[in-house]
């Protein structure tokens, strides 16, 4: 496909955002900004005389619209038409023939995995990731992927195996982007851990990943970390959060003791995420510590809402 043209640069020059701004505002990274752009014209950002990338305030609720189709499960290669055309205008069609994007995906992947094929894995991932906001990738792709492994090793002789070749892969992923993403030198930073008895980080990493990309550093501590260490590790690296991750229910005694007593210590702000209760949620509010929920990006926009307050 030819390259979008460019249009001229126009005042006022206040109005108008560079890419990481842009990205901070929607949380798409400028890899998939710029994939659009070239792959797909759903936008086209003005350009400086350098050709540095300039957009609107229409561009961003653009791209805000885009996100929300995507989330419905619509293929990015079918967008186009349902922002173009009012409803009724012929947009039926392109949704009712797209083809299911992420079972196309996740067969790739899960045929990959059985393979123990790393650069046929590498590709498809890429592409997803290179097309999609990470946070969509991770809903859509690699949880409902990990379920499936973690389901089925039982019923294949290299299940176990399989089940590791990915989780390892995986991490390395996201660790090689975050560490590349993680080298802004004034960006604000959060520290990330897993409570005590929480064993499983790809979670948190998928976090560091969606707050790296939205303009934050992370400072990753990872999984079961004892939560009376961290007083002495904001003593170190003071940071403007800490955000704790948990993917089932917290062990006895963290919300309960070692979470306040935690809070109690710093004045830090202190955030939570992952599925408790109701009574656990009242809990770490009266402890000063705000819930984050389950959702990525709804969690990280609540964090920066509640970061920029204070």
């Amino acid at each position: 496909m030819a390259a979008t043209a460019k249009r001229q640069l126009s005042p006022p020059a206040d109005s108008l955002l560079p890419i990481r701004t842009v990205s901070t505002l929607t949380g798409v990274n400028a890899v998939t900004l710029r994939a659009w752009e070239r792959r797909y014209s759903l936008i086209t950002p003005q350009r400086t005389p350098k050709g540095h990338r300039l957009y609107t305030h229409q561009d961003v609720e653009r791209i805000r619209q885009i996100v929300e189709l995507l989330n419905q499960g619509i293929s990015v290669s079918h967008v186009k038409p349902l922002l173009d055309h009012p409803p009724g205008e012929g947009v039926g069609a392109a949704i009712d023939g797209d083809v299911d994007i992420w079972q196309h995906y996740l067969d790739r992947m899960l045929s990959a995995i059985e393979k123990f094929d790393e650069p046929v894995l590498d590709n498809t991932y890429n592409d997803a990731l290179s097309l999609y906001p990470v946070d969509i990738v991770n809903r859509r792709l690699t949880t409902p992927l990990l379920r499936l492994l973690g389901e089925r090793w039982k019923q294949r002789e290299t299940g176990i195996a399989e089940e590791h070749f990915f989780s390892i892969y995986l991490r390395n992923k996201l660790g090689a982007r975050i560490h590349h993403l993680n080298q802004r030198v004034n960006a604000p930073l959060l520290l990330l851990a897993c409570p005590p008895g929480e064993l499983h980080e790809i979670g948190l990493l998928f976090f560091a990943l969606a707050a790296v990309n939205s303009g934050y550093r992370v400072l990753i501590l990872g999984a079961n970390t004892p939560l009376q260490q961290i007083p002495g590790v904001l003593d170190n690296k003071p940071c403007v959060g800490v955000v704790l991750s948990s993917s089932s229910k917290p062990a006895r005694g963290v919300i309960e003791t070692d979470l306040p007593d935690m809070a109690g210590r710093i004045t830090t702000p202190v955030f939570f995420g992952g599925k408790i209760t109701a009574s656990d949620q009242e809990k770490l509010k009266q402890a000063g510590v705000t819930y984050l929920g389950e959702n990525i990006a709804t969690g990280l926009q609540l964090l920066s809402k509640n970061l920029r307050a204070s």
